[in-house]
């Protein structure tokens, strides 16, 4: 038996964000038809420093059917070190006879799989004509969302902001973006927000957005961190990738339960609601729409299929004895 490996450059040459787009789209829509399990994560934390280790289990039946699992330690301190601070793996077994077939670098997949689902969910969400985008955050997910929105608002003005002074400056030289220098004025008259912070505490409160704003939520994934302010999200028609991802590990939502006393029923819909027609998007032009972004398995999944593919039409990767 033998397993193809595929590299950090390998994985981004091969999953470029339109198609991840459009992948994301298949597979969140598939999940709401019930064609794929995907249970909640478990994470696991280390004591002292708060470093977590998470598994993300996934399987879609059918033809060539696929066990995937993504093992990810998310390590913040990373981000001063230079490094993703997602790090592991994503594992593709074959779903008849659970041989491992394939094992592909989990930070790059999640970078882009991540912005890729925030874009879908701005195609879906936000207004048509929106024109300015606000970026808040320098580090990967930055980067990778400014290619996300560039693929579904190419017309758009992007502006970014960090509290990493040098590193938002450098990734605003590298990818053309407006540097501003507080949250503040980035948000100014934005269209499209994406918080793609480390932040534990909100950088975004509500009067900082105007009538009609559409926010990508994305920084936070555990229940004790949040970059929402609570009357934001309680003011917000809110979607989500997973309704039981949120109610027990998003600490933007989780928190306004507790301030704003908010529940269940304020998330509107899973983005695989929408892409099924199930649910209604945005139904006013004044709308705030929230997207809060966890991720979940089967997102992994369809990129690893995805990746895969290519991969063996082209030969790239290295096939391993295993």
């Amino acid at each position: 038996m033998s397993v193809l490996v595929l590299s950090d450059a390998e994985v981004r040459e091969l999953l470029d964000m339109e198609s991840c787009i459009d992948a994301m789209a298949d597979v969140l829509a598939a999940l709401q038809r019930e064609e794929l399990v995907n249970p909640l994560r478990s994470i696991m934390f280390t004591p002292g420093p708060a470093l977590g280790m998470g598994l993300m289990p996934a399987y879609a039946g059918g033809h060539d059917s696929v066990f995937s699992l993504k093992e990810i330690v998310v390590s913040p301190p990373n981000s001063q070190r230079g490094l993703d601070p997602h790090q592991g793996g994503v594992l593709l077994h074959d779903g008849e006879t659970g041989e491992l077939r394939a094992l592909l670098n989990a930070s790059a997949v999640t970078e882009i799989r991540t912005a890729a689902v925030s874009g879908l969910a701005t195609r879906l969400l936000a207004r048509p004509e929106s024109r300015v985008v606000a970026v808040l955050g320098a580090g990967v997910q930055g980067r990778s969302h400014i290619e996300a929105m560039r693929c579904v608002l190419p017309k758009a003005e992007i502006r970014l902001w960090s509290r990493g002074v040098e590193r938002a400056r450098a990734l605003a030289e590298e990818t053309g973006v407006s540097l501003v220098g507080s949250a503040e004025e980035a948000l100014a008259g934005a269209d499209v927000v994406c918080t793609t912070t480390s932040s534990r505490y909100p950088i975004v409160s509500r009067s900082m957005l105007g009538p009609g704003t559409h926010v990508n939520a994305v920084g936070s994934s555990i229940p004790s961190a949040r970059e929402l302010d609570s009357a934001t999200v309680a003011a917000a028609s809110l979607f989500v990738d997973r309704r039981e991802s949120t109610l027990h590990e998003a600490g933007d939502y989780l928190m306004a339960v507790q301030e704003q006393g908010i529940g269940p029923d304020h998330i509107k819909a899973e983005l695989g609601e929408l892409l099924e027609g199930v649910h209604p998007a945005r139904v006013a032009d004044d709308e705030l729409t929230v997207f809060k972004s966890l991720g979940i398995a089967v997102e992994d999944l369809a990129s690893a299929q995805l990746c895969v593919a290519r991969a063996r039409e082209r030969g790239i990767g290295t096939e391993v004895e295993f």
